[in-house]
């Protein structure tokens, strides 16, 4: 009886050890689509010019899926405001791509700052931004 319960105490044990794999805590991946007609680095373009921010972003770990997808912007420096944000689920928690399209609205002269923020399920977050400046 002794035996039987040293290996039930053992099993248990070992699947404890098993099931508190440690978290790496390794932030999501982003990154700016490129060629064709994206924009991925700073830019200055003329007023009304139509534009597009292409994004790929992916899960790092294999269990930290991608929760939260996000797009704000700053024009000169102002505080960020949120113009769009997602919730992500299913294949998009592994994989997610989403190409923006915008106009320049904003006066001559003006910069605008475009943030993308992705987050994975433990709340890491990473982000790319650029700046579209009004010519």
């Amino acid at each position: 009886m002794k035996r039987i319960l040293f290996v039930v105490a053992m099993m248990i044990a070992m699947f404890s050890l098993i099931s508190c794999e440690k978290d790496e805590g390794k932030l999501p991946n982003i990154s700016f689509k490129t060629g064709g007609s994206y924009i991925s680095a700073d830019a200055s373009l003329a007023l009304g010019s139509s534009f597009t921010i292409g994004i790929d972003a992916s899960k790092s770990e294999k269990k930290d899926v991608l929760k939260q997808f996000n797009i704000s912007k700053s024009v000169n420096g102002a505080a960020n405001e949120s113009i769009f944000d997602k919730s992500l689920s299913g294949g998009e928690g592994d994989n997610f791509s989403y190409d923006f399209n915008g106009t320049v609205d904003s006066p001559e002269g003006l910069a605008t700052k475009y943030t993308f923020t992705v987050t994975n399920r433990d709340g890491l977050t990473n982000q790319v931004s650029l700046t579209v400046t009004t010519e």
